[in-house]
């Protein structure tokens, strides 16, 4: 289910996560070959991404709110 990214925070490991609208937590790594996501390296990129939406499986999954 897409769901709209309100804003982005780091996880206990330094890694970059997308809040969702829905309440739900996703991990956005930038991890080539695999993932390459350099924009959520800079302030810039991530604010680019608010607003836009991203696929949220806990959400198919019926998982309860994260926040």
């Amino acid at each position: 289910m897409n769901q709209r990214v309100d804003d982005f925070e780091i996880d206990d490991e330094g890694h970059w996560m997308a809040k969702l609208s829905c309440g739900h937590y996703q991990h956005v790594r930038h991890d080539p070959p695999i993932r390459v996501r350099e924009w959520v390296l800079t302030e810039e990129g991530r604010k680019s991404r608010v607003g836009q939406t991203l696929n949220c499986k806990k959400c198919d999954g019926n998982e309860p709110r994260e926040f």
